[in-house]
């Protein structure tokens, strides 16, 4: 069972969503909130398994309310939800800690989906904005000239096999696990093993964090 904490300042928002998913077996809503402060307070409390965050929200804004649920270290985490296609919020959003970020207008079952997917420890970005975020993101990192390790010598990356490497090399170029199973003529149970031990040996809380990994140690290059 996922439980749930939906935040948005919107009272029908937050009524649409709690119909949506407490119509799933497998989900359960545990709160509503109506701003980030109250968000934070009910994390704490309920110990979701997801947060359903609005980022424009009165007093504390989702991407900060995010930004102190991730601080915490505990288990929870978030899937953003906007009304706003901007990479500005999506990349805010994901360098708080999100695990992802979708758009309102975005299907119910992309919705779903998606829930699940950051539940059990993947990451979801609305896939219009994918590589721009990508993209925006990498050209924040320091140029060749500067001092930074870079890939072959990154101690993040001094555990993983050769396998795993290329793995992870795949994920942050934004290849979805049926990808590289396909790809790399693996079964699809074998990439999901794999990712798994990514994340395990580099520390990275989920997706996201390996793909910003991928490109910190410059495994992936910006398009």
């Amino acid at each position: 069972m996922t439980t749930v904490l939906i935040a948005d300042d919107q009272p029908l928002q937050r009524f649409g969503f709690r119909m949506l998913l407490e119509s799933q077996d497998d989900i359960t809503v545990l709160g509503e909130a109506s701003n980030g402060g109250e968000a934070l307070r009910m994390t704490a409390e309920l110990r979701p398994d997801v947060v359903l965050m609005d980022i424009r929200m009165p007093g504390m804004d989702g991407i900060e309310a995010t930004r102190r649920i991730v601080a915490t270290g505990e288990r929870t985490r978030v899937l953003i939800l906007t009304t706003f296609d901007l990479d500005e919020y999506a990349h805010a959003g994901l360098r708080a800690g999100a695990s992802g970020f979708l758009i309102k207008d975005a299907q119910p079952e992309e919705l779903l989906s998606g829930l699940r997917s950051v539940a059990t420890g993947d990451a979801v970005v609305a896939p219009g904005l994918t590589r721009r975020l990508l993209d925006a993101y990498a050209h924040h990192l320091p140029t060749g000239g500067d001092s930074v390790d870079v890939s072959p010598y990154d101690p993040r990356l001094s555990a993983l096999t050769e396998r795993e490497r290329e793995i992870l090399t795949v994920i942050g170029q934004g290849w979805t696990n049926t990808e590289i199973a396909a790809r790399l003529h693996l079964a699809e149970s074998t990439v999901k093993t794999h990712v798994g031990r990514i994340l395990a040996k580099t520390g990275s809380r989920d997706r996201v964090q390996a793909v910003i990994l991928a490109y910190d140690t410059r495994l992936v290059e910006p398009s």
